[in-house]
């Protein structure tokens, strides 16, 4: 008779023990920081910088309303040519963390030199603006270009930390650690003058950049097969290959056109919120600032919640929730008579941003083969920086048309967004979700 041999049940390690592991810990941490980024520059300072130096009456509020606009659109222009491209770096080198540290410098010096010359007042003009402001909005550009594309590579590097079960959460643990970022990075609000906005840009550069490192130190690149270095334009025609074979990636391309305009909506809502809130609704900076930490709060929330949602229900189902909650959202924050309802709108639309980045990156790797998932990560973001432009362009067109209305021309360019996200909703219904790709 042989002896009896006991197995030991191996101890699967809890969701604590994978939040802290130190792949997912640095990865999440580089959330962290680029939050940092997007809040103060993106979604706060730089608009506030803006009707400082722009604004005054209700007519230069709709300008300054329209030279934001603009600069999002063309940062986005850039993106819409490379951010394919840089999907196929991904694929064909699998370096992702050489590129985000190269590109995160970068934004930070951009954000830096906004802070320098924001101080002072240059001579002379650049195409009709005063130096200074022209110089600070082209730094804004390059920053926001530098920084969204380090995000192509960082979005896609999820699949190196963790197995695909795990994604999702994973994905929720990244978006509620970088909104806590966000918290860090408004700690900065109180040592900014009355009309001093541009204080704020240094010190967001130098946050953005230490809570980076230890994604720079910590995190490594997978060992992958190096293909023949080809120029960095011939990238194209893997692009043109793969728009041939559509047909058999039919539910990510139709997931990508939804995306553009569910996209539409946030990106355009999130560069305009601060201009909105305190030019329409009557919010001072500092109730705006409280307004945020607010709509921050719940996209804390929001991410972890959606985080379960989405491995519960599936991807497809929780992006539809997260849709209507956007259009509601959006709704209240149209029709609002004054700050209370706006306290609602912010709230709800904080949940819907923190989640639909959740949900989306998640159905992304549901939805496409491993070999080519750089490349459509790659066009993943080139959909978003096409509705990037799309979305501030006509919120701007229609500020500047309008001008004359005053706030009411703010309530019709944030009406459109409705309609934006109405149609994303029904083209995310046509997305047919196949059996897990490998």
């Amino acid at each position: 008779m042989e002896p009896k041999v006991e197995t030991v049940p191996v101890k699967k390690k809890g969701n604590v023990g994978l939040f802290l592991s130190m792949p997912v810990l640095s990865w999440a941490l580089y959330d962290f920081a680029n939050t940092i980024f997007s809040s103060n520059i993106n979604t706060i300072f730089f608009p506030f910088y803006l009707q400082e130096v722009v604004g005054g009456n209700e007519v230069l509020d709709q300008i300054a309303s329209t030279f934001i606009s603009y600069a999002n659109a063309i940062a986005s222009l850039f993106l819409v040519i490379f951010t394919p491209l840089f999907g196929v770096m991904i694929d064909r080198t699998g370096k992702k963390k050489r590129y985000i540290m190269i590109f995160t410098v970068i934004a930070v010096l951009g954000t830096l030199f906004m802070g320098v010359f924001g101080g002072f007042q240059l001579d002379g003009e650049l195409f009709g603006v005063p130096m200074s402001l022209a110089l600070v909005i082209i730094l804004f550009i390059i920053a926001k270009f530098f920084y969204h594309s380090s995000l192509v590579f960082y979005d896609a590097m999820i699949t190196d930390i963790g197995k695909k079960e795990d994604l999702p959460l994973i994905s929720g643990y990244g978006v509620a650690v970088g909104y806590i970022g966000t918290l860090v990075g408004l700690t900065i609000y109180p040592f900014v003058g009355e009309n001093g906005s541009h204080q704020a840009f240094i010190p967001t550069a130098l946050l953005f950049l230490a809570f980076s490192l230890p994604l720079f130190i910590f995190l490594k690149d997978k060992q992958t097969v190096q293909s023949e270095r080809m120029p960095f334009f011939s990238g194209y025609k893997e692009i043109l290959q793969t728009f041939k074979e559509m047909k058999t990636h039919r539910p990510v391309f139709t997931f990508m056109i939804a995306y553009f305009f569910l996209n539409d909506a946030i990106a355009t809502t999130i560069g305009m919120m601060a201009v909105y809130a305190k030019a329409v609704v009557g919010f001072s900076s500092g109730g705006f600032i409280l307004l945020y930490l607010v709509s921050t709060v719940s996209s804390i929330i929001g991410s972890f919640i959606f985080g379960y949602i989405t491995k519960a229900k599936g991807s497809k189902k929780a992006i539809t929730y997260v849709g209507f909650l956007l259009l509601v959202a959006l709704a209240i924050a149209v029709a609002a008579p004054n700050a209370a309802w706006f306290w609602v709108a912010g709230s709800m639309f904080g949940i819907a941003l923190g989640s639909m980045w959740v949900t989306s990156r998640t159905f992304i790797v549901e939805l496409t083969p491993e070999d080519k998932r750089g490349q459509f990560f790659g066009l993943f973001a080139f959909s978003g920086k096409v509705s990037s432009i799309v979305g501030p362009f006509v919120y701007g067109t229609i500020t500047l048309i309008f001008a004359d209305l005053g706030n009411v021309a703010s309530r019709l360019a944030l009406g459109s967004l409705m309609i934006m996200t109405l149609i994303g909703l029904l083209v995310l219904s046509r997305v047919r979700v196949q059996s897990a790709n490998p």
